[in-house]
């Protein structure tokens, strides 16, 4: 067998033990382990690989925005700037049709820009959000549809941990994929509340109504947001404008939400190891797959698979565009059965040569920064798109009561939004390439 069949049959053995519930990162030590031992043919080379990869991975200096970034959602949501968020929203547009959940979409959005994780957005905000949509009289299926599917705003608004993650893979700027990002991101925030006004339109039962807020109310919890407009501006003016790194920007973000949360007495010794606790889980666990993903992805490079790939499909003569979209549905195909972050480290070293070798009529740097976006995109469909949407899980978790199946079908018009919003910047990259052409 070559190395290149070797690489080949690896896909099928690591989505089994995948299937059979081995951890992704684990699964993907193993087969890169294995792999190499087999290109190798002796023991030696493999374990010096092992203590070089370990150590280059966790030497490289932009993996510490990762920690910083979930502590900083960890001080967001002991602040209560989740709450606030909600309730300002919910005084501004709450007495819409539909207008509760569009304020949690909102709200979504909001906090996800403080935040870098979207299990961790849905988390926060469907504590603070389903108790209103109940109490406002939404049907059950919207109302775990439409925070999940907010959710996912959360890898999607800067910061994103996800991002780093592609950055750090393709060797592109931070800031600027963050950058690029916004756009994206409010048309998927746009997305959501059109399609709450469509829903609400066609099964009117299926949401209450709420009385107007007085405005001096609505003034009052718009200016209860102001740390999250204050640390957003920091961090993300402070990355753009050149004043310090996206890493140094992270430990900023970190330490004016920890501010904020002390002064909102969410805050205290007690909370802090909470906090810090559960950062440093959500940590090891993402470095986990991290280092999984380097060892095999270390045996795919032996191998030449991913290099040997790409020229085959450049060698095919196929329109650049066709071979776009089924990278794109391989993306939504795998996020049926994978995590958004084990996807990306699985197959940006194998799909990204293969779309830098192909002409669309940009830049290098424009392409690699385009179809991040994409993939990022396609990745969030993943987290609400069933049988295993991450999101799905952690909303009907915390909506006792409502069955998984509700969640599913209200769901899918949120899936259909996303689909469409992909096409779109998948067909237009100006849109997605706006912002930073703005400011180049």
């Amino acid at each position: 067998m070559t190395n290149i069949e070797l690489a080949a049959w690896s896909f099928p053995v690591l989505l089994g033990l995948i299937f059979i519930r081995v951890p992704i990162g684990l699964a993907m030590a193993l087969c890169g382990l294995a792999g190499a031992y087999l290109v190798y043919g002796t023991p030696l080379p493999l374990l010096n690989q092992l203590k070089h990869i370990t150590y280059t991975t966790f030497a490289n200096y932009n993996l510490s925005v990762v920690p910083l970034f979930l502590l900083m959602g960890q001080f967001a949501a002991l602040g209560g700037l989740s709450r606030s968020l909600f309730k300002a929203a919910e005084a501004w547009v709450g007495h819409w049709r539909g207008g509760v959940a569009m304020a949690a979409v909102g709200a979504c959005a909001g906090f996800g820009a403080i935040c870098g994780s979207s299990l961790a957005t849905a988390a926060t905000m469907g504590q603070v959000a389903l108790p209103e949509l109940r109490r406002a009289g939404y049907a059950g299926g919207l109302a775990t549809a439409c925070l999940a599917a907010g959710g996912t705003l959360g890898i999607l608004i800067p910061p994103s941990v996800v991002l780093v993650i592609y950055a750090i893979l393709t060797e592109q700027n931070i800031a600027k994929l963050f950058l690029a990002a916004f756009i994206p991101g409010i048309l998927a925030a746009v997305g959501y509340v059109i399609v709450i006004s469509i829903v609400v339109r066609l099964r009117p039962d299926s949401a209450g109504r709420m009385e107007p807020a007085p405005m001096s109310e609505r003034l009052r919890a718009l200016a209860r947001t102001w740390p999250v407009i204050v640390i957003f501006l920091a961090v993300v003016g402070g990355i753009y404008s050149g004043v310090f790194t996206p890493t140094e920007g992270a430990a900023v973000g970190a330490f004016g939400t920890g501010l904020a949360a002390w002064f909102g007495g969410g805050l205290n010794m007690k909370t802090l190891r909470e906090a810090v606790f559960g950062t440093a889980v959500a940590t090891g666990m993402i470095f986990m797959i991290v280092l999984g993903a380097g060892l095999y992805n270390t045996f795919l490079a032996l191998s030449q698979l991913p290099q040997e790939l790409a020229q085959w499909v450049i060698g095919l003569g196929l329109s650049p565009w066709l071979v776009l979209t089924i990278i794109l549905v391989i993306y939504l195909l795998l996020g049926c059965v994978m995590d958004s972050l084990s996807m990306i480290l699985l197959t940006i070293p194998i799909f990204f040569p293969m779309i830098m070798g192909l002409d669309f009529g940009l830049s290098p740097e424009e392409t690699a920064i385009w179809f991040g976006i994409l993939v990022l995109i396609v990745v969030e469909v993943g987290l609400i798109t069933p049988p295993v949407g991450m999101n799905l899980f952690v909303i009907n978790n915390l909506a006792r009561g409502v069955p998984i199946v509700q969640t599913y079908r209200g769901v899918m018009p949120f899936v259909l939004s996303d689909l469409v919003r992909t096409a779109i910047l998948a067909a237009f990259p100006a849109i997605t390439l706006l912002a930073l052409r703005l400011t180049s």
